[in-house]
């Protein structure tokens, strides 16, 4: 019988069970965050009904949906009436629109799974990747102060993960219409097509973005053009600057004054949730691609790594879910790609492999003496350390190699000879050292080694 090849298709991220242990403590860091800011877990169905999850969506992602489609029916010739979900934006309008009567408003929710894109492959990109959605979502109206809270959130979250210096860059589309309308760009369907353009300023340069925007699918003249380049060239260094600079641009269509003072408030809001200046500033380049967003938009990079890009976006929607039902139910949130997070910091050497999730590993002196290793190792997981037992036994060296190897720091001795004195041997693998400790202060002895072990880091 021919052996298939062993393989996995592009786009997809695959770990080590280290790395897999150090992915994991980033979801949990994140989770842990956004519940300490009071929002509530849910998930959703990673298919769902095509008409469904395509009703509204823009920029180019309708284009990278994945279908799916049963064997049976596609015996049949039938079209697939189902997809994988793309975001978890699109999900929780829908969740939101079906549980309405059940969910108590605001809605405050968080989200971290997995969806899918067709992306084509390359480097960095990825076809399946965990998204670590939070959401807040209003009935009938929702405060802008939500949208400052957002950014409290990213700061708390990407503070304890500790990945360097990081901001926070804020816009605010009805700022950007606004302008734009004031320059006689004031058809919705060019405008979005300006905001997707000006949106490339930081990757492709002022350069590019003036070329398109003079050249024939714009067709927008010199002038104007320039005008565009100088407002998204906007950024601020501190509160107050990013006051005068708002104040700076003029007056304005009432787009453009509702803009202002939504993203006036905004910012002063934000230091009131305790985020330093130092962290959050004014980018009035930022646009996001989808069409969904009608007010703030956020985008977080990181200040040493500015190729790795934005780290987390999002921003405020008013009626996503407009397509499910009457109700109007606004929202804002953000979102953290962390499949591709995780993978560029380890790339860049931000993130490192994690240590083992076991403490302990107890071997086998002699197969007569199992029970007593399991009722060892019971204790120890009673007091709260994560243990594994050899169950096959072997020379003992090959036993410390396989410890060593699978990371795990404390290997525990009895054999005869500690039996026989009521002691247990503790061999610490990272200081290439072993002290004995009588049995009875195994677990108390543990414990403070184990502290000190995550002191030293």
């Amino acid at each position: 019988m021919a052996l298939t090849q062993a393989r996995t298709m592009p786009g997809v991220l695959e770990l080590l069970p280290l790395d897999q242990i150090a992915f994991q403590r980033m979801l949990d860091v994140i989770r842990r965050n956004y519940e300490r800011f009071g929002f509530l877990p849910v998930e959703t169905p990673v298919i769902e009904y095509s008409d469904v999850l395509l009703t509204k969506t823009g920029g180019e992602t309708e284009r990278q949906v994945y279908f799916v489609q049963s064997t049976g029916a596609l015996e049949q010739g039938e079209k697939p009436d189902l997809a994988l979900r793309f975001d978890l934006t699109v999900p929780l309008a829908r969740y939101v629109a079906e549980h309405e009567h059940d969910l108590n408003f605001p809605f405050r929710r968080y989200q971290m799974q997995r969806v899918y894109r067709g992306e084509r492959a390359q480097r960095g990109r990825f076809r399946e990747f965990y998204q670590c959605d939070v959401d807040v979502i209003g009935k009938d109206s929702l405060s802008v102060r939500y949208d400052a809270e957002v950014p409290a959130v990213i700061y708390s979250v990407f503070r304890e993960l500790n990945i360097g210096a990081f901001t926070i860059q804020l816009n605010n589309r009805k700022l950007m219409r606004g302008f734009f309308e004031s320059l006689g760009v004031a058809d919705p369907e060019q405008q979005t097509l300006v905001l997707r353009e000006v949106d490339k300023l930081d990757k492709r340069g002022a350069h590019y973005v003036r070329g398109t925007l003079t050249g024939e699918a714009f067709g927008l003249n010199a002038e104007v053009a320039q005008k565009v380049l100088d407002f998204v060239q906007v950024r601020s260094t501190s509160l107050q600057d990013a006051f005068d600079k708002l104040d700076a641009l003029g007056a304005g269509p009432e787009a453009m004054e509702q803009g202002r003072a939504e993203l006036k408030e905004v910012l002063g809001l934000i230091r009131d949730f305790g985020v330093p200046e130092t962290h959050y500033a004014l980018n009035l380049s930022i646009a996001r691609g989808l069409d969904y967003y009608t007010g703030t938009v956020y985008e977080t990079t990181l200040n040493d790594h500015p190729q790795i890009g934005s780290i987390c976006s999002g921003g405020r929607y008013e009626n996503l879910a407009g397509q499910y039902t009457k109700s109007h139910l606004p929202g804002v949130g953000i979102s953290i790609g962390l499949t591709r997070l995780y993978w560029q910091l380890r790339d860049a050497g931000l993130v490192n492999t994690a240590r083992s999730t076991v403490d302990v590993l107890v071997t086998q002196m002699d197969a007569a003496r199992l029970p007593a290793y399991l009722a060892l190792a019971s204790e120890l997981r009673t007091a709260g350390i994560a243990t594994e037992v050899v169950l096959e036994g072997g020379k003992l060296g090959k036993q410390f190699k396989y410890a060593d190897r699978a990371g795990i720091r404390f290997v525990i001795v009895l054999g005869e000879d500690e039996l026989a004195k009521g002691v247990v041997t503790v061999k610490d693998l990272r200081r290439e050292d072993q002290f004995e400790v009588a049995r009875m202060e195994l677990v108390k002895t543990l414990r403070v080694e184990l502290e000190q072990a995550a002191v030293m880091g």
